[in-house]
């Protein structure tokens, strides 16, 4: 009687231990990068550039002249100044890269929504999202 126990209780730790760990999965919802660009301060400031004013404003602030660019530069602050002290404080400037990160995505996604809308009635049917995803497939 205590020969099949101990037999059972044997076994049972034999595949216990010897189970494959469960695989993890990802918990934390990470959010769109910043920048395409890769983020490497001893080379340029690139990244940064796109972080702060968002992809497609540093495209346009590239093309500035530097009196131009400061001069902007010093408009946008203002609006990075919530508080109007004449300072921009961390928080501040969070809230503004994650505005600018938002504005970005949701002209991404305008973009997208008007490469699908075909006939552009304002609506994405299956056949436009269908043609306009795989039609080089069909």
């Amino acid at each position: 009687m205590l020969f099949p126990r101990l037999l059972l209780c044997l076994l049972a730790w034999a595949l216990c231990s010897s189970g494959k760990p469960t695989e993890r999965k990802e918990r934390v919802v990470r959010e769109a990068p910043l920048s395409a660009r890769e983020h490497d301060d001893a080379q340029s400031f690139d990244y940064d550039h796109d972080a702060f004013l968002g992809a497609e404003e540093a495209k346009s602030f590239d093309q500035l002249t530097p009196e131009e660019s400061k001069e902007r530069l010093g408009k946008i602050v203002g609006k990075i100044d919530e508080d109007g002290d004449g300072f921009v404080t961390v928080e501040e400037l969070k809230a503004w890269i994650k505005f600018a990160q938002k504005r970005w995505i949701y002209e991404d996604v305008e973009r997208q929504w008007k490469g699908h809308d075909l006939n552009e009635d304002g609506l994405v049917s299956w056949e436009e999202y269908k043609n306009a995803t795989y039609g080089y497939i069909l």
